[in-house]
């Protein structure tokens, strides 16, 4: 074989990949005419939808076919039918189908084949949740190595000029897209230099009482929004608690309303602080409005956490789970209808002043970080909640991408996306992958599974099934390596010590 043919398969290859990569030209697209910061939300977007994806693959293939193949007919009881209010609430039909813990069983067998749902359960989650772990923070090394080791603030705008242009382009669209995109980079690196303009006492003084102002109220805002999301959930623990009927089902919709609607209003009303806060550069602008997002959004979660406890509280949890999920993608969409469309019209038609509004990449990004964290959280709960998330970010996508073509402009403060792009990684690992990883960690070695339903009923903690599985493999000269490993390091407090010094 030559050297000629080699090249022309490896270019074929590289050509297929290329093909293959999802929504290549929509990302052309939205960064040459909107700049890396908008883009960079895009990307996010499309990393979550194929973690969803593997998330999906994993459970479905090692959890989920072989509790179908054991007892593919779920065991729902006569008096419970399919309604249609299942889609909302996630509860009724939908508690007693394989979307839920509950659904599952210890005993396993079919036929001549032996499958242990126990140890497939817990290890599924177990390294689902490794890998996902590794893979941000391995992303969120990579990004801070690029961004902020080895980038070069004094040459990269010549750099970008002189040696970044793709001599292979030779359709006339693509040329266009190309020196669109080189344009808005080599704006933003000259917009980056020039944001340091010198402030004097007073001026300083003025900003800071305005910031001062405006993290206070934004703070009590967050407070206030906790304290009515804990008496309402204590009012659906009331509701629970009672005889079950339609009516009963449909009032456990308020709190995940309650708690979109929040998600929705009151980040919107913190994006109207950027038209008094003067930060000197669009990248700190993004950095507070996401610091108080946050906050919002984190102690909303704590507070729901705190409350998920019931008979066959796994299943519950995974319903409230469910719940949030379907109007979390509700409010999102009305999200773009109120954030975007009717700013739009509202500028554009009655308040010219306020002109066609920009696309907020700091309240979007922060509400992907909050599904995926409702999503991590749900992985144990509810092993197939990753199927709705797919649905949602799919039609979130294009949702998003319509919307920002229509009725946004691109920014005119510009600022590089590189160093916004690790924050956001950053905050997909803490606090949203960590906070995750604690809940599930929390559930599985300390609380008492369910005694009445799941695959763990009947244990002391849902740890303790490879507990057992270790007593067996002790008898079992082959696996001595197996029982040392387990006795030596999982059960060494030194190795989670080490694990914590590394990931911190």
């Amino acid at each position: 074989m030559s050297l000629q043919s080699l090249r022309r398969g490896a270019s074929g290859v590289a050509a297929a990949r290329q093909a293959l990569d999802l929504w290549q030209g929509t990302m052309k697209e939205v960064g040459g005419s909107f700049g890396s910061s908008v883009l960079s939300y895009f990307l996010f977007l499309k990393s979550l939808l194929l973690l969803n994806v593997f998330s999906f693959v994993i459970n479905f293939s090692f959890i989920t076919v072989p509790m179908l193949a054991y007892d593919h007919v779920p065991h729902v009881p006569p008096n419970v039918t399919f309604r249609g209010l299942e889609l909302l609430t996630g509860a009724g039909y939908f508690r007693y189908t394989v979307l839920y813990y509950g659904a599952y069983r210890a005993d396993s067998s079919t036929g001549l084949v032996h499958y242990n749902i126990q140890l497939a359960y817990f290890f599924t989650i177990a390294a689902y949740m490794v890998l996902c772990g590794a893979a941000v923070l391995y992303s969120m090394a990579s990004s801070f190595k690029m961004n902020y080791v080895l980038s070069d603030p004094v040459g990269g705008g010549s750099w970008q000029l002189l040696c970044t242009w793709d001599f292979s382009v030779t359709n006339e669209k693509a040329v266009r897209q190309r020196k669109n995109n080189l344009r808005i980079q080599l704006k933003e690196s000259m917009s980056e230099r020039s944001q340091g303009t010198s402030l004097t006492p007073a001026e300083k003084m003025r900003h800071f009482g305005i910031h001062l102002g405006a993290w206070f109220i934004s703070t009590s805002m967050a407070v206030g929004c906790g304290n009515a999301i804990y008496y309402l959930s204590q009012y659906e623990q009331q509701v629970i608690r009672l005889d079950w009927s339609p009516a009963r089902e449909a009032e456990t919709l308020l709190v995940p309303f309650v708690v979109s609607l929040i998600n929705l209003v009151v980040p919107l009303f913190y994006s109207l602080f950027n038209k008094f806060e003067l930060y000197s550069s669009q990248r700190r602008q993004i950095y507070a409005l996401i610091i108080r997002n946050v906050i919002l959004k984190m102690s909303i979660l704590g507070i729901l956490c705190y409350f998920w406890v019931n008979e066959c509280w796994e299943s519950m949890v995974g319903q409230a789970l469910y719940r949030l999920v379907v109007f979390d993608f509700f409010f999102m969409m009305l999200g773009s209808f109120f954030g975007e469309f009717l700013s739009k019209v509202i500028g554009t038609r009655w308040i010219p002043g306020l002109g066609v509004p920009e696309f907020d990449v700091a309240r979007n990004v922060l509400d992907l970080i909050y599904a995926q964290t409702l999503a991590w959280i749900g992985i144990y709960f509810s092993p197939l909640l990753p199927v709705l998330q797919i649905f949602k970010f799919l039609v979130l996508f294009y949702l998003k991408k319509v919307s920002l073509i229509q009725n946004c402009q691109p920014p005119r403060r510009v600022g590089r996306a590189a160093q916004m792009k690790t924050i956001f990684i950053a905050l997909l690992f803490f606090p949203s992958f960590v906070g995750s990883l604690s809940l599930v960690a929390y559930t599985s070695w300390s609380l008492t599974p369910s005694r009445f339903c799941g695959p763990f009923k009947g244990l002391d903690s849902t740890f303790s099934v490879v507990v057992v599985w270790m007593n067996s493999l002790e008898k079992v000269p082959a696996a001595a390596w197996a029982v040392w490993v387990y006795a030596n390091v999982v059960r060494s407090e030194i190795f989670y010590f080490l694990v914590t010094i590394i990931i911190l």
